[in-house]
């Protein structure tokens, strides 16, 4: 008798879980102590409008995209030295599921 297979991660339950505090997900939201994530994949790095970002930023000239955001989610501090940004996520599949939310956000 063989176990039923995992259920596949819920990406909007965790993204509201673990990064709706600092992020919204609503262009027309002001922003948190984040930038808003709407349409983020295919954004320059550091352009979301009314956000002011830390100074790493600025030298961080690439669009997100699935592999971007899932080493951004890994280690921020990596990707973007100076980045202001504590949440670190080393579950490859929580990372798979809330990146694959983001996109979907368009």
């Amino acid at each position: 008798m063989s176990l039923p297979a995992a259920k596949p991660a819920d990406g909007a339950a965790l993204f509201k879980q673990q990064c709706a505090t600092c992020h919204t997900t609503n262009a027309s939201d002001p922003p948190r102590q984040g930038p808003t994530l709407f349409n983020i994949v295919g954004r320059g790095a550091g352009t979301a409008e009314g956000f002011r970002y830390s100074a790493g930023f600025a030298t961080a000239k690439f669009e997100w995209d699935e592999q971007r955001l899932d080493a951004w989610l890994t280690d921020p501090q990596a990707m973007i030295p100076g980045a202001v940004m504590p949440y670190k996520q080393s579950r490859s599949e929580i990372r798979t599921a809330i990146v694959s939310y983001l996109e979907e956000l368009h």
